[in-house]
């Protein structure tokens, strides 16, 4: 069974675990808007979101390819 899919409104921390493109120092917290209702690779999905600062204000709007196992809230 998958993991719960994100929610708009979830905000989430984007690593390694997420995508090999988010390891190191590449990661960062991002907000939800939407998750891609369109069946993809099985266990990934495709996220549309805000990029989060320090403070918690939207730097960059983005959309990524993420395993939803390699997700952290």
């Amino acid at each position: 069974m998958e993991p719960p899919t994100p929610k708009p409104g979830d905000v989430l921390q984007i690593g390694g675990a997420a995508s090999v493109q988010f390891a190191g120092d590449r990661g960062f917290r991002f907000k939800v808007i939407q998750a891609c209702p369109k069946p993809t690779y099985w266990g990934w999905l495709w996220l549309t979101g805000y990029v989060l600062d320090g403070k918690g204000q939207a730097t960059e709007r983005r959309e990524i390819f993420v395993q939803r196992e390699g997700l952290r809230r």
